[in-house]
């Protein structure tokens, strides 16, 4: 059974065009996404404020602290000397329980309607996100506190990213995926940016500003989620996008090895029956074993473990870094840091469109995984050395970093759902998307953990880290770019052969 008609819908319908509705849910799948991502976000720029050295500001009058006490302005527990693992615990629960919750995540989505899943979940994503900025007003100074508020952030967070995949692969079929959802997936970046700059206008006064802020933007986006969401094309009469082709036609294209280098044809039958239905009954949705036995699935989630470790750390470290090494202000240093998602912005729409072009996935991802591991070790060395090299660096690394991870996380996870060994069920699409962005968490996880327990023997070690994750992260795909080259030369050779003819 379908899922029912959004109330706001109904003023909306006599505008029904495919193309209207269609930009329509690709406009508000962005916002919803981006004010997920903005809510996360102040976390990284409200270190520095949490603890800071204090010996160079004016004591108010009031003070009890101690004349020799230079982090008597930090925020207690991360007052002392172990603040760095302190900032990674709290990281680490919102990271662990949002890898955790990721996998269960998926199997709600697809058999829970779409539209309250996503707006309850962004109703107490606000609300939790408020409530770690409550506790400035509050005055609450134990560790517990927040860690518990991560972790139910963390919780309901996953509900975002599975469902708003799903619900624009129903939406788009597979022709340029690559380019359309590497615009889309700049939702991540704009959030990222929004929380940066939302965060930096009270990081160095009322800080719980910068948390609670967000916190009611989110849940207010829930609220308009509930009333607009429309989860299926053919609840507003549109017509749903073709995700394969006739398989007849497909034999008779000389180009067919190309169109899906990862598909094993033999493994059709045995994939399809693990959710076989009768005719003109409701697909059914796809087991775990199911969704990982799709071909593909297992390398890049795996590739997506390390990407994404190396992009998160960058995400909840970088403002920091900058604050250290750079001696910028919080303010000054969380500005800075936006410009790493900027570049993410162009880096998802240049991996989209690349891969597009060229139909592969996995060697677009592997390029820009090997040009970014010296882009980071030159980052980390000259950098530094002017705000115009910093600049300019940033935005590399960026582009780098952030366009395989949100070229997997969208266009390969909506191709894989979507996958033809599913007969057109797309079913599937939720779990699938779950289990890569589930798998990439766990690296989200570790990045900021590893991050906070290598920082205290230098800055230099935490890139040789991402450096190193990111080769792996490489070499993880070798077996697809290597499927790919072939699919490309059997393509080549089918042309000239036709061309000859």
């Amino acid at each position: 059974m379908r899922s029912s008609l959004a109330p706001g819908v109904w003023f909306l319908r006599a505008f029904s065009r495919d193309s209207w509705f269609r930009g329509f849910i690709l406009l508000l799948t962005f916002l919803i996404y981006a004010c997920y991502h903005m809510s996360r976000k102040p976390i990284s720029i409200v270190k520095s404020r949490l603890h800071q050295n204090c010996s160079e500001l004016v004591r108010p009058e009031n003070d009890t602290h101690d004349l020799n006490d230079t982090t008597w302005c930090s925020w207690s527990p991360f007052d002392k000397d172990d603040y760095k693992e302190l900032l990674g615990a709290v990281d680490n629960a919102f990271l662990v329980a949002y890898a955790i919750g990721m996998f269960i995540s998926g199997i709600f989505g697809e058999r829970l309607p779409l539209r309250y899943y996503l707006s309850a979940g962004m109703v107490l994503s606000g609300l939790f996100t408020s409530l770690f900025g409550l506790g400035y007003f509050w005055n609450i100074h134990v560790l517990w506190y927040f860690v518990l508020i991560q972790i139910c952030n963390g919780l309901v967070q996953t509900t975002g990213w599975p469902s708003v995949v799903t619900c624009v692969g129903n939406w788009f079929g597979k022709g340029k995926r690559g380019f359309i959802m590497g615009i889309w997936n700049s939702h991540t970046s704009v959030g990222n940016i929004l929380g940066s700059l939302i965060a930096g206008v009270w990081v160095n006064e009322q800080w719980g500003l910068s948390f609670i802020v967000p916190g009611i933007i989110t849940a207010i986006m829930g609220v308009v989620t509930f009333f607009f969401l429309i989860e299926y094309p053919e609840d507003v009469d549109c017509t749903p996008p073709q995700h394969h082709g006739d398989l007849e036609k497909e034999r008779d294209n000389p180009e067919d090895p190309a169109n899906d280098p990862y598909s094993r044809r033999e493994s059709n039958v045995d994939i399809a029956t693990s959710f076989s239905k009768e005719p003109g009954s409701e697909p059914q949705a796809i087991s775990f074993l199911g969704a990982l036995k799709i071909p593909g699935v297992v390398e890049f989630s795996l590739c997506l473990l390390f990407a994404k470790l190396v992009s998160y750390t960058f995400l909840y470290w970088l403002p920091l870094y900058i604050f250290n090494v750079a001696h910028f202000s919080a303010k000054e240093a969380g500005d800075l840091s936006t410009l790493f998602d900027v570049g993410g912005i162009i880096g998802g729409i240049v991996a989209g469109l690349i891969s597009d072009y060229t139909n592969g996935r996995a060697t677009t991802c592997c390029i820009m995984l090997i040009l970014a591991a010296p882009m980071m070790f030159l980052y980390n060395y000259i950098g530094q050395n002017g705000i115009a090299s910093s600049i300019v660096m940033l935005i590399i690394c960026g582009v780098l970093v952030n366009g395989p991870y949100a070229l997997i996380t969208t266009a390969v996870s909506a191709d894989l759902g979507t996958h033809e060994s599913l007969k057109g069920n797309a079913k599937a699409l939720s779990t699938v998307t779950a289990i890569i962005d589930g798998t990439g968490s766990i690296g989200a996880a570790l990045g900021p953990l590893l991050a906070g327990l290598i920082s205290p023997t230098g800055w230099n070690n935490v890139f040789y880290m991402l450096i190193s994750a990111d080769v792996l992260a490489c070499l993880l795909l070798c077996r697809l770019v290597y499927k790919e080259i072939l699919a490309w030369k059997m393509s080549r050779s089918r042309s000239s052969g036709y061309k000859q003819i």
